[in-house]
């Protein structure tokens, strides 16, 4: 793992010790983007594009071959059900939309109740115990994103901010105490 022995003994510790309030301004310009989307109960694709931009460019070519229609069709699918699982579901179904751009996606559009899995987060919460699979913090599963949502909702509700203010928290902690590369990638030509 890139990542420095934590100074904290609990993830409750470490979220308390360093609460992030502000979002980013490229999050809040996506964010306001993406502002009458819940109202309306769909993504246009133009929406899906820029929750792409977000999150993960190089997935862009897939992401633009979803037709319009088909996008409006799953996100409205993903939108109007009660079920974690099943919204999780029809995200998936769209091209280039993996278990990470899901999340980016909800969070995006509900910052309230949602935030972001990816590998930092995933690697904090492997450090302080929270979560014990997937080590490596590649290739999420719904199983994963749903271990991270109830401890994102669980301290979002215990000190009153948005799931969106707990995931950030975790996320800028990691990059504080990241050593080296996030990734490996031995294909790097000199």
């Amino acid at each position: 793992m890139p990542l420095n022995k934590l100074p904290y003994p609990t993830l409750d510790a470490l979220i308390k010790k360093n609460i992030v309030h502000d979002e980013d301004l490229k999050t809040l310009q996506a964010i306001r983007l993406l502002s009458t989307v819940k109202k309306r109960g769909w993504l246009r694709k133009e929406e899906l594009i820029a929750v792409c931009y977000w999150k993960a460019p190089r997935a862009i070519r897939l992401v633009e071959s979803n037709h319009p229609l088909t996008v409006k069709r799953i996100t409205q699918s993903a939108f109007t059900t009660k079920s974690e699982e099943d919204r999780m579901y029809f995200l998936l179904q769209l091209r280039g939309v993996s278990v990470p751009m899901a999340s980016a996606i909800l969070m995006l559009t509900d910052p309230k109740r949602y935030g972001v899995i990816d590998i930092r987060v995933w690697e904090i919460l492997c450090e302080t115990g929270d979560v014990t699979t997937n080590k490596k913090g590649i290739n999420f599963k719904f199983e994963e994103w749903h271990q991270v949502l109830v401890i994102l909702r669980q301290y979002s509700k215990k000190l009153k901010v948005s799931a969106r203010t707990i995931e950030r928290t975790i996320f800028q902690v990691h990059k504080k105490h990241q050593d080296g590369l996030l990734y490996k990638n031995i294909n790097v030509k000199k």
